[in-house]
């Protein structure tokens, strides 16, 4: 975070709308000019991104329904963070939860922000490795279908644009340098 004094004055603060995933807030905001704007943005919990390879070499994508963009798309497992609770845990149980897996070495490997442009979410991610899956915990609503494969295979999916879930691709494109310090043989 910067440590540069903002830009802009914040006057007032409304919230247009709020559930249990994210809010939806209106800022209006005073230039130094002395003019006024209105700033639209969206409140949700930092959250979490997963990239789980078992001690084969598989990396275990899961395809999921979204019903935002009626498309069935390729990711890796992920949630928010419940506050309190410190990224690398829900890191794990996500892992647990989505898949039903539990990991030898989760590794931090980066953050970034998701939407800075409309939203505050911050993403967390994490390499999962030794995986060993397990049965799945998940929410009703959660139509997922699990899909191994060759790193390498996911790697190339996500650098050809066919994992459309950018922070899914993003994820795994951050993770292949902790794949090849870790298990360069999985790569070419």
């Amino acid at each position: 975070m910067s440590t540069r004094k903002p830009p802009y004055d914040l006057l007032a603060r409304r919230y247009l709308w709020q559930s249990r995933w994210y809010h939806v807030r209106q800022d209006t905001l005073g230039e130094a000019s002395g003019g006024q704007f209105t700033y639209t943005v969206i409140e949700k919990p930092a959250a979490v991104w997963v990239v789980p390879v078992t001690a084969g070499g598989d990396l275990v994508l899961i395809r999921q329904y979204r019903y935002a963009v009626d498309d069935w798309c390729l990711e890796v497992p992920a949630g928010n963070v419940e506050p309190g609770v410190d990224p690398a845990t829900m890191a794990a149980r996500e892992l647990y939860e989505e898949i039903g897996g539990t990991a030898e070495r989760l590794i931090p490997v980066a953050d970034f922000y998701t939407m800075n442009g409309i939203g505050d979410e911050i993403a967390w991610v994490y390499l999962a490795l030794g995986v060993t899956l397990g049965q799945p915990h998940r929410e009703p609503t959660e139509l997922i279908e699990l899909r191994a494969m060759p790193v390498a295979e996911g790697l190339r999916l996500a650098r050809a644009g066919q994992i459309k879930d950018g922070p899914s691709a993003l994820a795994l494109l951050l993770c292949e340098p902790a794949l090849r310090a870790h298990c360069p043989e999985w790569l070419p």
